[in-house]
């Protein structure tokens, strides 16, 4: 679509910038709720992304209460439980009680899933459109809708409000001094796809080693996604290797990994990304709040990233549709509502950010845990937020 045609369709009530789970969560919240909603990505769909590609229980139970349970799933591959394991062969293994389960689903499948619902309960969707920044207003902080093209015949494309999805590295919240990269810790993903893997079963994996991890999830089709994190100083060694040589050097490096990747091979490009960390000061401004990754991003050890965008749209949503209602900005009420929401989990993933980064935490841990399992499953309990699993079965 032309920039200058896309100016001229009428003014929405909420423009939701990023079509991925939580922008798409929130067009749907919204279109639902009757607000007259339009989203925006630069790309087309479906389209690739890094990610671990699973969900947690507690972030599938969230897709059954929009009703998308069971679209999703017909997608996806049950994950029953976490394999974690960490340096001299320490490892602990450990199902989800009461038959609860997450679901691995390549990103392509569950974006395309979110943003046909979004679609379907009457969102408005324009794909191809780059937004280059906030169009701010006379006062200089309150945010009136969107520049968009990529050259210098810019339109604005105006909203009551604007939500952005658009991210970790958020075009309109680092636009407004919203969000910044973490001082530290400095880590780097490195995502891939791999066919033939050895001793692949319905657990996720998380492979600890000092200063870095290695993710593993069991896919549908037999595909195995394999995330390799690691932090600059390990980053500085391969400075001069490409993305592929770093992954395979990880595997091949890990005692755990190395003989059951030594017949499989990659499927396909290996991903990057970093680096990861991005604090948000606040969840938005004068007509802007923020969802998913834009919001803040946290390493992906505890496999919670979809909950936050999940449900973080949903919050934007509610707050949108409050601003909506009273015409009082609702950025506060938004700050306070994700605080409440994922405050602990915020403490837990802080907590093992530093855990990893020291390399005598790192080992400590895991000699503690092949005499004395128990605080792992724990940590896998609350990783996998099945209290909010319970919660929501209770009140389905």
């Amino acid at each position: 679509m032309g920039i200058g045609h896309f100016a001229l369709i009428p003014i929405p009530d909420v423009l939701v910038v990023g079509a991925g789970p939580a922008g798409s969560i929130a067009a749907l919240v919204l279109a639902r709720a009757g607000v007259r909603v339009r989203l925006v990505d630069r790309e087309s769909f479906p389209r690739d992304k890094l990610c671990g590609d699973t969900l947690n229980p507690g972030a599938a139970a969230l897709l059954g209460r929009f009703g998308l349970a069971e679209a999703v799933g017909a997608r996806a591959a049950a994950i029953t439980g976490m394999l974690v394991s960490g340096p001299g062969g320490a490892a602990v293994a450990a199902d989800y009680p009461d038959g609860m389960q997450g679901l691995a689903i390549l990103r392509s499948s569950l974006d395309a899933t979110l943003l046909e619902a979004a679609i379907a309960a009457g969102a408005d969707f324009t794909p191809g459109v780059h937004v280059t920044g906030p169009s701010v207003a006379a006062d200089g902080a309150t945010v009136a809708g969107v520049r968009v093209g990529r050259t210098k015949a810019e339109s604005m494309c105006r909203a009551r409000i604007v939500v952005a999805a658009d991210g970790r590295h958020s075009t309109l919240a680092f636009s407004m001094g919203l969000a910044r990269f973490a001082a530290a810790p400095k880590r780097w993903a490195f995502g891939a796809y791999y066919a033939g893997v050895e001793q692949l079963t319905t657990r996720g994996e998380m492979h600890i080693q000092p200063r870095g991890y290695t993710g593993v999830a069991p896919l549908p089709g037999g595909l195995a996604n394999v995330c390799v994190v690691c932090d600059r100083h390990d980053l500085h060694a391969f400075r001069h290797a490409r993305p592929e040589e770093v992954v395979a050097s990880a595997l091949a490096r890990h005692p755990a990994l190395r003989d059951r990747f030594r017949r499989a091979h990659r499927v396909g490009p290996v991903s990057v990304l970093g680096p990861l960390a991005v604090d948000a000061v606040a969840a938005g401004c004068p007509g802007l709040l923020l969802a998913g990754d834009a919001a803040g991003f946290v390493d992906p050890m505890t496999g919670d990233g979809l909950r936050f965008a999940i449900r973080g749209g949903e919050l934007a949503a509610v707050a949108a549709i409050a601003e909506l209602e009273t015409g009082q900005p609702a950025h506060a009420r938004l700050d306070a509502a994700r605080r409440r929401e994922f405050g602990a989990k915020w403490r837990l993933n802080r907590a093992l950010r530093r855990l990893v980064g020291s390399p005598r935490g790192v080992a400590t841990a895991a000699a503690l845990s092949a005499h004395w399992p128990a605080p792992v499953r724990l940590l896998i309990e609350a990783a996998a937020d099945l209290h909010l699993a319970r919660e929501l079965a209770r009140s389905a």
